[in-house]
């Protein structure tokens, strides 16, 4: 008997972590008798522009074989018990809940099609519990809120054409809250030795260390990678200088771009809190107080598209465009003035417009600069008086590149940037699967 199992909304703000709590029912599972793991536990990011999410706006979905009803029963009663232990149901954000599936979801099917609405949109928890009935998945909720099961039955729903994997590891209780303490030269070693294969471990520019997060959850540090191997191989070279309580390796859609359609949206249907993409021509660039860049697209509708001072290289890149130039902006939906606002996270560039300058001309004669005469009087040598009436014209260099990807720094990627490392590492590329490493968790 198949059991897919989803949870969301175990955490808040100050408290909790749902991968902590996929990890803990983890450990129970594995060792029960009766119960087979299909596949690594599943770590879903969902939209990240949905404004009340805690964090990553991370979903978990944990995927085994009951050999019996018995053991089916068991396994509810032991996953309920422990969201229920481990989740912070003193806060009003918290709002636990967990889908019982006994089916895996299928490309196209109606839960995979919602998992994709979820990861690029807003969808309501009346309609996800008209979803679940629909698909013959069952609910259980911790407080009378039902926010959770939006997300609990997106990851119930998750099919991943790509994907990586991560490997986090968490503290004892005691030391919730206090400054985490890894050895960074073992951080700077383990990415000069595994670069390879993992990803987004120390920021390039400012050296600064990614892998480890800034509140008060219970993750210590996470290594994000290609495979099950490289993670678990990376995390053995960290020297934590805390007790680690335990650790597990998700399979997960972090890294792949996966909150962007496969089209276009035309810029009509565009909504607040998408994740999305236009392609359209700049008519219009203009650098803000703060340095910010805003650029306004034409594709059918016009729509701005703000490059921030955070997304360096992004919004450098956004500030060389001129009118003409054909660009694809990828980004979160947001409004500002009542007008709906692209929040660049990725910019391609299709076609770059010709960029021309004026000057005055070189006097044929002796080669002097000419003066302007005034607007269309033409410019005259000041030397030996020789007339020309056109401007000389030059056609500027670009310095953008057509067809590659402009990103923000890696210290501002988002959970599911892909970074550009990854261009080519696609999964659906190299249509490979994999198996269970030993170990794959701890406890």
């Amino acid at each position: 008997m198949l059991l897919n199992i989803g949870i969301d909304d175990t955490d808040s703000e100050v408290f909790g972590c749902t991968t902590h709590v996929a990890a803990k029912i983890v450990s129970q599972l594995d060792g029960m008798r009766g119960v087979q793991f299909i596949d690594y536990p599943f770590l879903v990011r969902l939209n990240p522009n949905i404004p009340w999410k805690t964090r990553g706006n991370g979903a978990v979905s944990i995927r085994i074989r009951v050999e019996s009803r018995k053991v089916y029963e068991e396994v509810t009663r032991a996953v309920v018990r422990i969201v229920e232990k481990l989740s912070d149901l003193s806060s009003p954000r918290s709002e636990p809940a967990i889908v019982f599936s006994n089916s895996l979801p299928q490309k196209g099917d109606v839960l995979h099609q919602f998992y994709l609405r979820v990861l690029r949109s807003m969808v309501s928890p009346v309609e996800a519990l008209k979803i679940a009935e629909e698909a013959g998945a069952s609910c259980r909720f911790l407080k009378t809120s039902r926010v959770g099961v939006v997300g609990a039955l997106a990851a119930v729903g998750a099919v991943f054409d790509d994907y990586t994997f991560e490997l986090l590891s968490y503290r004892v209780r005691e030391n919730y809250g206090k400054p985490r303490r890894i050895d960074r030269d073992s951080v700077i070693l383990m990415d000069e030795l595994t670069s390879k294969h993992t990803f987004n471990n120390i920021d390039p520019e400012t050296k600064r260390i990614l892998i480890t997060p800034h509140g008060r959850d219970p993750v210590l540090f996470g290594i994000r990678g290609e495979t099950p191997e490289a993670v678990y191989n990376a995390f053995r070279l960290v020297k934590a200088q805390e007790e680690i309580e335990g650790w597990c390796i998700f399979k997960t859609n972090q890294g792949t771009d996966a909150h962007f359609p496969e089209e276009p949206v035309p810029i009509s249907q565009v909504r607040k809190y998408d994740s999305t993409w236009v392609e359209g021509r700049v008519v219009d660039r203009k650098i803000i107080r703060g340095g910010h860049v805003i650029v306004t697209i034409e594709a059918g509708g016009k729509i701005s598209c703000a490059f921030y001072s955070p997304t360096g290289g992004l919004k450098k890149a956004a500030s060389m465009l001129e009118p003409g130039d054909r660009v694809r902006v990828y980004g979160g939906v947001k409004e500002h003035l009542g007008k709906l606002v692209i929040n660049a996270e990725k910019m391609e560039v299709l076609k770059l417009s010709e960029k021309i300058r004026r000057t005055p001309p070189a006097c044929p004669k002796c080669g002097r600069k000419c003066k302007s005469l005034g607007l269309r009087q033409g410019f005259a040598c000041e030397k030996c008086g020789e007339m020309v009436e056109e401007p000389q014209t030059i056609v500027m260099e670009r310095r953008l590149t057509v067809n590659r990807p402009y990103l923000p720094p890696e210290r501002s990627h988002r959970h599911l940037t892909k970074p550009l490392k990854r261009y080519g590492l696609e999964k659906n590329r190299l249509n490979e699967t994999y198996g269970f490493i030993s170990p794959w968790h701890y406890p």
